[in-house]
């Protein structure tokens, strides 16, 4: 099994730059998982110097992708393609600045054939800025490497 700092984002999800709205894998276990996220002016989701609520969205989904990309790597299966199947309970605090770094975690509340629903919270250091529920579907769809 490859240590995290070792793994290519590339291998476990299937957006690629300049889409890409995490920059490591942090932690992983079977019910949560950690993403970080440094927040730069040139991401494309930022907007007068703030992430977006999209590029938040975004951030959690490719957590979700980062999980089932790494259960895929550490199985030797193939990367599926995953899509939000639904979004409830999303609420913002604050949208972080252009030089935080944010970790996302999501927990595994339920996960029913190709769908996983997770509760997602972002946090900025301490302080939890984004809280949301999110539902993934996986599709019968290799990732393209």
């Amino acid at each position: 099994m490859k240590e995290f700092e070792d793994i290519v984002l590339e291998e476990l999800i299937p957006q690629r730059p300049p889409f890409v709205m995490i920059d490591k894998l942090f932690s992983f276990d079977k019910t949560f998982t950690v993403t970080q996220l440094e927040v730069r002016a040139d991401n494309i989701f930022c907007k007068d110097g703030r992430l977006s609520a999209e590029g938040l969205m975004e951030n959690i989904a490719q957590t979700c992708a980062a999980r089932t990309g790494y259960i895929n790597l550490i199985s030797k299966k193939a990367v599926k393609i995953g899509v939000i199947g639904a979004v409830s309970n999303f609420e913002i605090v604050r949208t972080p600045k252009v030089g935080e770094r944010i970790f996302t975690t999501i927990e595994v509340l339920e996960e029913l054939f190709q769908i996983t629903l997770v509760k997602a919270v972002v946090r900025c250091g301490d302080e939890t800025i984004v809280q949301a529920n999110m539902k993934v579907a996986l599709m019968n769809i290799d990732m393209q490497g």
